[in-house]
């Protein structure tokens, strides 16, 4: 945590597998990964909350403050991009990756450092929660409509899949729509021919 850093107000946004949590927390950290990575407990209070249970309408629950537990965090959504402070930029290289974090499922930036991949990040345990920029999350299951974010903070330990991924998006709207119908489709993983047919050899 930066000691000499002023004490700043920035705005949360958190998935659960139930909720999306909404609110602002008073930190002294720069970046949304950072207040999820350096917290000194397991779990995050905000404040001015709004609470609103997934896949229904209902108007959302307010409340003063609530706790929210860090482990059931599914991720975190910043809508806007925030530069390392200065003296703390160093050179990465971005590479696309897919998520999926039931009931979600996550596609966008991860960025590496140049000697290093996406295999060995992934095994870094200094970063519970991955930043992954330029982002896209949605949930067929609970017909949650795609979203873009400039970056998603993931949890690792809530993820079931994160591995590199190959744009296939079909260019035109109606291509767009039918694939976000379709399985996610990772690289080296062929696209599913038709069944044979009876009696064919």
């Amino acid at each position: 945590m930066a000691l000499d850093a002023p004490i700043r107000t920035v705005p949360m946004t958190l998935y659960t597998e139930q909720y999306v949590v909404r609110g602002v927390i008073e930190t002294r950290e720069h970046r949304v990964t950072d207040i999820l990575n350096e917290a000194e407990q397991p779990f995050l209070v905000l404040e001015a909350v709004s609470l609103e249970e997934l896949g229904f309408s209902d108007v959302p629950t307010r409340a003063e403050f609530a706790q929210v537990s860090l482990g059931s965090i599914l991720f975190a959504v910043s809508l806007q991009a925030v530069e390392p402070a200065r003296g703390l930029r160093t050179l990465k290289v971005g590479t696309r990756a897919f998520v999926s974090i039931p009931p979600f499922r996550v596609i966008g930036t991860v960025h590496l450092l140049p000697e290093r991949n996406l295999r060995d990040s992934l095994a870094d345990p200094r970063t519970p929660f991955i930043p992954v920029t330029d982002a896209v999350f949605w949930s067929d299951r609970l017909q949650h409509e795609r979203q873009h974010a400039a970056m998603v903070a993931v949890n690792q330990a809530r993820a079931q899949i994160l591995a590199p991924y190959d744009e296939q998006d079909p260019p035109g709207p109606a291509g767009r729509a039918a694939l976000s119908t379709l399985p996610t489709r990772l690289p080296s993983v062929p696209g599913s021919a038709e069944p044979p047919k009876a009696g064919s050899s």
